[in-house]
């Protein structure tokens, strides 16, 4: 809704991206506004504080050569909006939902805030569908399930992109791969890594079923605040206007908060831990909140936040407040990544809250929920004996310890290392009995009799990496 303008004239200062307004009490918190200079160019802003001495606009572009005596600011919408089509599947915008693929401007059937509607708690449904991303890892012990949000942590220098891509390429909900969509948005990328999505996505046809947002890092910063919320808006309205299961993969949200901080700085707010505002909790649930399913609708909004945790550190302000809000997480490993294991995920500290729901009889397998337990307990003890050995050596091992130091490195390098393959919940079983298969009966304690006799000494003629059997 286009409203009828009204111009401000008194700027009082500018601070980085921000620009301080007085006599202006009547703008709306969240409204949308140009700012003119002297020579005519006009730059867009969002208003985010409103007192009565002043408002505080954010600016979309630089504010560099803007002067205070002769800049003026006009209203131009109530709230920030973004123009939603079906139409934009196929599509690449950048981060604040303008075409960049040489493609005329979608034509919008509905105009939404972007801040979304609230989700009415008693609306929402249970998850409980599996959603095949055609990774073992996480397909058998951190299963994602529709309408979860479950996070991704990484650490610099990580494959985390690799990972996303290849996620966004492969994941389904099986039965239902004509109604699924991918909404990707990706948030301070480098040049180098706009050219990799966009040729990964393109190259592999991902892109047909799939709405890319890209901020690059020399953005603004505060496009970087806009570019996951015009994302989830997408999300919503493909997901409960057109009925489509819709997976939200956010990268990195790292650059989303450090965005926040450096806008928090700007508007001199007291700051939190390690310099972050107090109320990033709130901005970050505010996100992740926007996935689930709702009683009545057929789709449905799952998110896969990725971030990477600086230096490594899980206790990081980001990672930290990430995990309170989400449903587990999934640890990219630095010790996989250097022994070349792709994609490097630590199955032990990773966890899916959500699992028990969305696998087993009649969702998965009967054997799943057993095998992942029997995998996790086996690596864990295959790695505390790599420790004893780092010490005694293996002479002091028993042929059964002997038996879990292979299983380890069995399992790393023909489970978790499956390379770029798209392997289905049945393929990453198949996978798993045929490396548990090593171990005696009498060691898997955690799978029934039934199971053992239907499945164990499951072999394959080639495992998938390199081509090396295992035979």
């Amino acid at each position: 809704m286009t409203l009828l303008q009204k111009e401000y004239n008194d700027v009082a200062y500018i601070s980085g991206p921000l620009l301080f307004v007085n006599a202006a009490s009547d703008l709306a918190y969240g409204a949308i506004v140009n700012i003119k200079d002297a020579g005519g160019k006009m730059r867009g802003g969002q208003v985010i504080s409103v007192s009565d001495q002043n408002a505080v606009i954010q600016v979309f572009e630089e504010t560099r050569g803007l002067d205070l005596a002769t800049a003026s600011v006009s209203l131009v919408e109530d709230v920030a909006r973004l123009g939603v089509s079906k139409e934009m599947i196929g599509r690449r915008f950048d981060g604040l939902g303008r075409p960049i693929d040489g493609l005329p401007a979608v034509v919008a059937e509905r105009r939404q805030s972007i801040n979304g509607q609230p989700m009415n708690p008693a609306a929402r449904a249970k998850p409980e569908e599996f959603i095949q991303t055609g990774i073992s890892t996480i397909d058998v012990q951190t299963s994602l399930i529709r309408g979860q949000k479950l996070p991704i942590f990484s650490g610099s220098g990580l494959p985390h992109n690799e990972l996303a891509a290849q996620i966004a390429r492969q994941a389904k909900v099986p039965g239902h791969e004509g109604d699924f969509a991918v909404v990707f948005a990706a948030m301070g990328l480098t040049q180098r890594e706009v050219s990799f999505f966009t040729q990964e996505f393109e190259r592999t046809g991902a892109l047909a079923r799939s709405v890319l947002f890209l901020n690059k890092a020399d953005d603004p910063a505060v496009e970087r605040l806009l570019t996951p919320r015009m994302a989830l808006t997408t999300a919503e309205y493909l997901a409960f206007e057109h009925g489509y299961h819709v997976l939200v993969i956010l990268t990195d949200l790292t650059n989303y908060c450090e965005a926040l901080r450096e806008i928090g700085g700007a508007r001199e707010e007291i700051p939190g831990r390690r310099g972050f505002p107090g109320y990033m909790y709130t901005d970050l649930a505010s996100l992740y909140e926007r996935a689930g399913v709702v009683d009545g609708k057929p789709g449905s909004v799952t998110q896969v936040p990725i971030l990477s945790m600086p230096d490594d550190d899980i206790t990081h302000p980001i990672p930290d407040l990430t995990g309170y809000i989400t449903e587990g997480q999934i640890v990219v490993d630095r010790t996989l990544n250097s022994k070349g294991v792709f994609p490097p995920i630590n199955p032990l500290p990773s966890l899916s809250r959500l699992q028990g729901n969305g696998i087993g009889k009649g969702k998965t397998r009967a054997d799943h929920k057993n095998i992942s337990d029997q995998l996790f307990a086996a690596y864990a003890n295959g790695l505390d004996l790599r420790k004893l050995v780092a010490i005694t050596g293996e002479d002091a091992l028993t042929e059964t310890d002997k038996l879990y130091l292979k299983f380890a490195d069995d399992f790393e390098t023909y489970f978790i290392g499956q390379g770029d393959q798209d392997r289905s919940i049945e393929d990453s079983l198949t996978v798993a009995w045929g490396i548990l298969s090593k171990l005696p009966q009498s060691q898997l304690t955690r799978i029934s009799k039934d199971a053992i006799d239907k499945y164990y000494g499951q072999k394959m003629d080639e495992m998938w990496r390199g081509g090396r059997s295992m035979q």
